[in-house]
């Protein structure tokens, strides 16, 4: 590839850039801004049409704001953007506390200086606007997350022409880094989403998901995978991982020193895992009675083989531990109980506050999902990654863009970025019974509400202990959401349950091995201890009276699981039995298939 020659970035265009800001934040301008204190133009909204009841009045969807508070928020803001306005022209520098403009180059120039902080107070201004809304809690939740993703778009640290850091990196490297920038975004455009971490860094089976073991069965849902022990004993009763289908099984096996997977084969448990799929076109029509019949069931009945245990443990990871339950909740409608135990990492079965993500869930979204896939199509992967991406955009969309565009420079690697990058489509028909009934009915928790495969639903039935973790800033599943599943499992004997609060969010939070000595967890010894002791009621209860401890919550994991695991019986020797031949090695060719 031919590298354009770049003549040395001429200073006096910065200079006269500068002077263009200066002109642009004028008196008149200042009086332009306060008209985004109009609530009726800040929602894209005519306060004269019929029903919208007067001029701060959105009457037809609920809404209103106050016209005293309206006032108040008009003068406060006016006086703050008038007082930085006067700082710019006495050349002092503003305070700016935020992250995106701690490099000097913000703060040694007023005009940019004042740009960043005209900038932080318009978002703050914006923000209060949807506090102080009257409106329904879900419809304000909507605002706020719209209005958000709009601040943090507009940020001049997004655009070459506000960046100062990027203006000086093109000066400093002679346009270099201009070039690389532009290069690494056509690239991008190509893919069709912003890299995140240096992709060409690892391979899977090479880099990442490297536990030796061995594809043992495979059906057009899944391919079941056994690992190697690594003691020379392993507890009798075997341990099934079924991780999200959303995303692909290697979060759980990243690497050898931060691999959940791994951990658990060192800690002399026999250990099978489910590989998804990655839908195509061939799956087009299949649905959730499938994943659980076909997928969930199907695996367990396998390890049961192979094992030769009636009793196996299992463990379901987010859209996993929801899959799996209806599983076991669908088994023991038939009488059947599989289980020793069951483990849940940040998984909904009380989906009553679902979080941010209620943003993207209304019954209009839904319909439209059920017309276009319901019946037959997929729901693209790369829809996936724009959407948790916006659930924090600064961290996972807009830091790349200046930094892989503007500033020109090279993405680091990182595994667990490779992980989610690496995206998974799912059938349409199972991802729109999904939302519906799970996300917007909330039918899972209801005992019978939901009917899979001809049988009643009720988690109830589950008769087996039950450890529950969940992450403390989780912003996909929140913490009180995973600390419902305690009263919903094993109800005959609720003293038996575990739950465990972590630090972190949905993935760093459960991808924290001991040996880092990272992070902390938090456990109640008078409640859901697995003790036998009493139950806390709710979750700010359980909280109130937690303890904290340094470090990772797996070693709390695998005492609950050695419980539930049985005697100690010399390794097999072979994967897989006389019925169930090896097929592959790990981590087989299900995971390799991209969603591109």
């Amino acid at each position: 590839m031919n590298t354009p020659n770049f003549s040395v970035f001429d200073p006096a265009a910065l200079s006269q850039l500068s002077q263009q800001f200066s002109q642009a934040f004028n008196p008149q301008f200042l009086q332009q801004l306060s008209h985004i204190a109009d609530p009726n133009m800040f929602l894209g909204l005519n306060p004269s049409a019929p029903g919208n009841g007067g001029a701060a009045g959105l009457g037809d969807l609920g809404i209103s704001l106050d016209p005293a508070v309206l006032e108040k928020l008009q003068a406060e803001y006016t006086q703050q953007m008038s007082a930085l306005w006067q700082d710019m022209l006495a050349a002092r520098i503003p305070a700016i506390a935020d992250r995106r403009f701690s490099a000097a180059a913000w703060h040694g120039n007023p005009v940019y200086a004042f740009n960043a902080a005209a900038y932080l107070l318009n978002a703050r201004f914006l923000n209060a606007m949807v506090d102080a809304l009257d409106a329904p809690p879900k419809i304000k939740r909507k605002i706020g997350f719209t209005v958000q993703q709009m601040i943090d778009a507009m940020a001049p640290s997004n655009f070459l022409a506000t960046n100062p850091v990027a203006q000086q990196k093109i000066v400093e490297t002679n346009g270099e880094s201009l070039t690389k920038g532009i290069a690494q975004m056509l690239a991008d455009m190509h893919k069709g989403r912003v890299s995140q971490t240096d992709e060409s860094a690892f391979e899977v089976g090479k880099d990442v998901a490297t536990t030796e073991g061995a594809v043992v069965f495979e059906n057009e849902l899944f391919q079941l995978i056994q690992y190697q022990p690594l003691t020379a004993k392993v507890y009798q009763r075997p341990l099934l991982i079924v991780p999200p289908c959303i995303n692909k099984f290697y979060i759980l096996d990243l690497q050898p020193q931060n691999s959940l997977v791994r951990y658990a084969v060192e800690q002399g448990h026999s250990v099978f895992l489910v590989s998804w799929r990655n839908a195509d076109e061939s799956m087009a029509h299949t649905t959730w009675d499938q994943y659980i019949a076909d997928g969930a069931i199907r695996a367990i009945r396998v390890v049961q083989d192979i094992s030769g245990q009636d009793k196996i443990n299992t463990l379901g990871f987010c859209v996993g531990g929801t899959i799996l339950s209806t599983a076991l909740a669908k088994l023991a409608a038939e009488k059947v109980n599989p289980i020793a135990s069951l483990t849940l990492l940040t998984a909904f079965l009380d989906f009553s506050d679902t979080g941010i993500l209620d943003v993207y869930i209304d019954d209009m979204q839904i319909r439209m999902r059920e017309q276009a896939i319901g019946h037959g199509g997929l729901m693209p992967g790369r829809e996936f990654g724009s959407a948790f991406s916006s659930l924090r955009p600064n961290d996972l969309l807009w830091n790349y863009v200046e930094s892989n565009y503007l500033k020109g420079e090279q993405p680091t690697p990182f595994d667990l970025l490779y992980w989610n990058a690496d995206s998974t489509n799912l059938p349409g028909p199972m991802f729109c019974y999904y939302l519906r009934h799970m996300y917007l009915d909330n039918s899972l928790k209801d005992a019978g509400k939901l009917t899979v495969d001809g049988q009643k639903i009720d988690l109830g039935k589950i008769d087996a202990p039950a450890f529950i973790y969940a992450s403390r800033e989780d912003h996909i599943v929140p913490w009180t959401s995973a600390y419902a599943s305690v009263s919903l499992l094993n109800p005959k004997n609720p003293k038996q349950n575990r739950f465990v609060l972590g630090a972190s969010g949905h993935i760093a939070g459960v991808i924290n091995p001991p040996a880092k000595k990272k992070r902390s967890y938090w456990v109640n010894n008078g409640a859901n201890n697995g003790t036998g002791k009493k139950v806390a009621v709710d979750a700010e209860t359980w909280l109130a009276a937690a303890v904290e401890h340094p470090g990772s919550w797996w070693t709390e994991w695998t005492e609950f699981l050695s419980e539930h695991a049985g005697k100690q019986v010399a390794a097999p020797r072979k994967l897989g039995n006389a019925e169930y031949a090896v097929i592959e090695p790990a981590p087989g060719r299900y995971v390799k298939v991209r969603a591109e």
